[in-house]
């Protein structure tokens, strides 16, 4: 079980590889929100903003990149999930 503090950190360092990602969509016209993220299981939410809503690449988007990202610089995240 983790503790609050540790339940923002781990946001927070999140949300700062999101950042990353977010200029890209958004020469897309696109977006990705943070929605929630389990320390247990390693499963983060996003749900997917403007034109990426719908696109035909959104389920790519978030497997090869967002995915490959958070895995990749955040520690524990293993999947990363979109919802609606």
């Amino acid at each position: 079980m983790s503790t609050p503090e540790e339940k923002k950190k781990y946001m927070d360092e999140i949300e700062e590889a999101l950042e990353a990602i977010r200029g890209g969509l958004a020469l897309h016209r696109g977006g990705v929100e943070l929605v929630d993220a389990d320390m247990e299981t390693g499963v983060v939410s996003v749900r997917m903003l403007g034109m990426c809503v719908g696109c035909g690449f959104a389920d790519m988007t978030v497997k090869d990149l967002i995915e490959d990202t958070l895995v990749n610089t955040v520690e524990g995240v293993r999947e990363v999930v979109a919802v609606a």
